[in-house]
């Protein structure tokens, strides 16, 4: 993606890594919790990657990581 908004995808995905992290979560449990594959998270989470997701993945994991959905768009 080369869109306008791929820094701003790019950003939220190393977010959504740092709280999974932090919550002691591998990406597979995630995933699993979130009902997304592990590759679609996996191209989430990826440093350099900006793939987009929907609103609906966001609270997903906003809700499965017990966190506020406005932590992952601080600072976008």
């Amino acid at each position: 993606m080369t869109g306008k908004y791929s820094d701003r995808y790019k950003k939220i995905g190393q977010k959504i890594k740092y709280y999974r992290r932090r919550k002691g979560l591998t990406q597979q449990e995630l995933a699993d919790k979130i009902s997304i594959s592990l590759s679609y998270l996996t191209k989430i989470e990826a440093q350099n990657c900006d793939k987009p997701f929907s609103l609906e993945v966001l609270f997903e994991v906003s809700d499965a990581l017990n966190i506020p959905v406005t932590c992952l768009l601080e600072d976008i």
